[in-house]
């Protein structure tokens, strides 16, 4: 036989092994081919092929470095890490001249975990200082852009906007007044009360800066309960008080008295006005047909019509009040 002949054969025989071995090898690795198309991945743990999933990181601000189980990954934030075998892994995300932010993320088959809500928050914060003088306590209203703070040691109450410019004293407090535990804004800003136990005042507040605080202040004096809490009502005249004893509502004047609109079982610790729907909101105790006493969540509404208050003002006389008004 020819030379040439046997190698053609040889040929043949060399490219028809390596169709079959091709063969071979593509329909074996076709279902690995598959498995990592539809998101498996070998898990060296059980030996054997398991769904992965993957991790969606965000911040704010963006472009955080991303270090998984301690190792740093190329890609910045927003990003997403992928064909993460179920288990719980450890991120951290760091930027420069921003505080780090660590968590473990547990990784299911075939899910999503979002980390989507993270802020990194600065190592030196926007600080900066709004009042010009002391104060003990400050309340901010954010609707009318203003600060109120209140000095009390010294007497005073001063008002700026929210950025602390236009700082300025705009009333004084009075000075046979005790400790104050409460105070508060009148909702058209022209007055504020403070309060303590046995005492509330009620001063007006100067926006022409020439003023005789001492002289406009009404020193209310409770003398048989213990005042808890205070709140204006919306008409900004009317106070709505809480003592040890009674839901009462007072007018903002000189010799002003008390109604007591509801007599209480226990101290109203806990209250809540809401100054828009006019609805009071406090808690009480009532005795079951068991026997016991139950706590209870009331709601009182106060009448938006302010000629009602006044009626229910004419019947202070002919009840027991237990305030007493002086100018």
């Amino acid at each position: 036989m020819p030379n040439w002949l046997k190698s053609d054969r040889a040929f043949q025989k060399v490219r028809s092994l390596l169709f079959y071995l091709s063969l071979f090898l593509f329909f074996c690795g076709l279902p690995l081919i598959l498995l990592f198309a539809l998101g498996y991945k070998f898990n060296r743990s059980s030996l054997g092929f398991v769904k992965t999933g993957l991790i969606y990181i965000k911040t704010q601000p963006e472009g955080a470095n991303v270090y998984l189980n301690g190792q740093p990954l190329c890609e910045k934030t927003p990003m997403s890490i992928q064909e993460l075998i179920p288990g719980v892994y450890r991120i951290t995300l760091t930027l420069t001249k921003y505080y780090p932010w660590r968590s473990e993320v547990d990784v299911e088959a075939g899910k999503v975990s979002r980390i989507d809500k993270v802020i990194l928050f600065p190592l030196r914060p926007d600080l900066e200082r709004l009042n010009r003088s002391g104060f003990s306590s400050f309340r901010a209203d954010t609707e009318e852009g203003k600060i109120y703070y209140l000095d009390e040691e010294n007497r005073i109450v001063y008002r700026s906007d929210l950025e602390g410019k236009n700082f300025e004293d705009i009333a004084s407090l009075p000075d046979k007044f005790g400790r104050i535990d409460g105070w508060g804004i009148s909702p058209d800003k022209d007055k504020m009360f403070i309060f303590n136990s046995r005492q509330i005042g009620v001063v007006f507040l100067d926006n022409q800066d020439d003023y005789m605080y001492s002289d406009s202040s009404i020193s209310l004096d409770c003398r048989r309960e213990e005042i808890i809490r205070v709140f204006w009502h919306s008409d900004s005249y009317h106070l709505i008080v809480l003592t040890d004893k009674h839901v009462a509502v007072i007018e903002a004047r000189a010799l002003a008295r008390a109604v007591n609109l509801v007599q209480l079982n226990k101290e109203a610790r806990e209250a809540f006005y809401d100054d828009k729907r006019q609805v009071l909101y406090f808690s009480d105790t009532q005795r079951g047909s068991d026997g016991s006493l139950y706590n209870n969540l009331y709601k009182l509404e106060l009448s938006p019509e302010l000629y009602l208050l006044e009626r229910l003002m004419k019947k202070a006389n002919e009840e027991s009040h237990n305030f007493k008004a002086s100018f």
